[in-house]
């Protein structure tokens, strides 16, 4: 379950800045190369992680699991188009800046793709737990896999960016320490964002059970 809120996302905000690349007439701020390599590094080396993490603390209070529920549940469903949305407004805002700043498209497609993937590992942290926060130690440095995983994507993504062979092959660019400030800022928003929507639905739950 919470595998699937990080890997869905992904590719409906692929699609989602395709579309909106489409409807504003714009040149495409990912190309399928590019995407093709985010869902390729991606899929193993942070997905995979969230099958080392821990039971939750309250895992044993729940009510049990109704066998005929499907997996991706409404709530689930909430998460990824919640995400996605983040996704793509960051994404594309970002692409669009870069543009507008009179940076080649080049440039432009290599901040965009690396805002993709600064948001899946911000979000992997929020990802980890469901309802409970995640800004604290536990929810940060908890799972020493998932920090393996993060070292590693950043490793092969410095790569993708700065390697000569890499910007052949994909249409990178190297991009100015500003640049990284700004998809640093706008891929930890999505941090921000899910811990306080996790924080209103467990207020919500909270007061739904006080009222029953």
């Amino acid at each position: 379950k919470k595998a699937i809120p990080v890997i869905l996302p992904t590719s409906v905000g692929d699609a989602l800045t395709i579309i909106a690349a489409i409807a504003l007439v714009y040149s495409l701020p990912i190309p399928a190369v590019q995407i093709l390599w985010v869902n390729s590094i991606t899929a193993v080396t942070l997905t995979v992680t969230l099958a080392f993490e821990a039971a939750e603390r309250n895992v044993m209070e729940r009510t049990p699991r109704d066998p005929k529920e499907a997996i991706l549940s409404g709530f689930l469903i909430w998460l990824i188009i919640f995400f996605s949305l983040i996704i793509v407004t960051g994404t594309f805002g970002l692409f669009l800046w870069e543009r507008d700043s009179g940076a080649s498209i080049e440039l432009a497609r290599t901040v965009a793709v690396n805002t993709l993937l600064m948001f899946e590992i911000f979000y992997l942290f929020s990802a980890r737990y469901l309802l409970a926060p995640s800004l604290n130690y536990q929810g940060i440095f908890g799972n020493r896999y998932a920090l393996y995983a993060i070292g590693l994507l950043i490793v092969f993504q410095l790569g993708f960016t700065y390697l000569g062979p890499m910007q052949t092959l994909f249409a990178t660019t190297a991009m100015s320490a500003d640049a990284w400030l700004r998809v640093i800022l706008v891929a930890s928003s999505v941090l921000v964002l899910v811990e306080i929507e996790k924080l209103l639905l467990r207020k919500f739950s909270s007061l739904e059970k006080q009222s029953a």
